[in-house]
């Protein structure tokens, strides 16, 4: 049954799909709409394949199960979300001006909405009352705080340094791109992990909904970091494929991280299916003692 009141955040949601549909495709297909230097250009390759191939269909078919009635898929849909306005944040602030510009700003824009609208309106009481008492909470608690630290400890770092030494920081980035991804983790990222893992821990609800949500996101993003690298070394730049090795582990961490937490959480059928067992019992029950 569709919930009326995450209408909205559907309609935005199907807008979005549509255009990322457009801008991966593009950047795929449309000779000369990168106008960045070698290093960003083939790294958005390789995040427009990622995106084409496995964020557009991940985003739709959660977006479809959702407006079916499947609160696991709200989840699924609440993290592609958030992967959009994420990804695209980038393309928006980070990518030489090119054709897709306005794409860029509406993608961003309609994503900031869909999320908002999207977690004012989900039932989180009524998702997180359908977590089994077995979820290993901790275990996955443990590892987006890790997640958090490494990300933290490694822009705050650096960032540190400079003011310190007057150094530009050597990540491999120039200026301009340590800005951009240390101000998006540092802002969009970092805090929400470390919120979602203290509140996980304690058994909040919204810490179940943002677990999930962060967890089916960073799966998904860092299939996008993977595969910029290798097309970087594939391209010849020295170093590139230094740090697949981590994406690599954050992703399976994160996907089976996502996978617990989905797997631990009780259909709406299988509970449909319980309250009317009970009822069954109670009526039994009754009509026993009637007699």
């Amino acid at each position: 049954m569709l919930d009326t009141k995450l209408n909205s955040a559907y309609v935005l949601s199907s807008i979005v799909a549509v255009l990322t549909l457009v801008a991966a495709a593009g950047g795929l297909f449309i000779d000369d709409l990168y106008r960045d230097d070698t290093f960003i250009t083939v790294g958005w390759y390789g995040n427009d394949l990622v995106t084409l191939v496995v964020a557009v269909p991940l985003l739709v078919a959660a977006l479809i199960l959702s407006m079916r009635g499947s609160q696991r898929a709200q989840l699924v849909w609440l993290g592609m979300l958030d992967y959009t306005l994420y990804n695209y944040a980038f393309y928006l602030f980070g990518a030489a001006l090119n054709r897709f510009f306005l794409v860029y700003v509406a993608l961003f824009t309609l994503s900031v909405f869909a999320l908002i609208f999207g977690l004012a309106n989900v039932d989180v009481n009524g998702i997180s009352q359908k977590f089994q008492a077995r979820t290993p909470v901790k275990w996955i608690s443990g590892y987006m705080m890790f997640w958090a630290v490494l990300l933290g400890v490694a822009w705050i770092a650096q960032s540190l340094d400079f003011v310190v030494t007057g150094q530009l920081p050597q990540s491999g980035l120039d200026e301009g791109g340590f800005k951009l991804v240390a101000a998006l983790d540092l802002s969009l990222v970092v805090p929400g992990l470390v919120l979602a893992a203290i509140w996980l821990w304690k058994h909040r609800p919204w810490g179940y909904v943002l677990a999930a949500m962060f967890n089916v996101k960073g799966a998904t993003y860092t299939l996008v970091l993977t595969a910029g690298s290798l097309y970087q070394a594939n391209a010849g730049i020295e170093g590139a494929a230094d740090l697949v090795p981590l994406w690599v582990f954050l992703g399976v961490a994160s996907l089976i991280a996502s996978v617990l937490l989905l797997r631990n959480m009780q259909s709406t059928e299988k509970q449909g299916e319980s309250i009317h067992l009970e009822d069954e019992i109670s009526s039994f029950g009754v009509d026993a003692g009637a007699q």
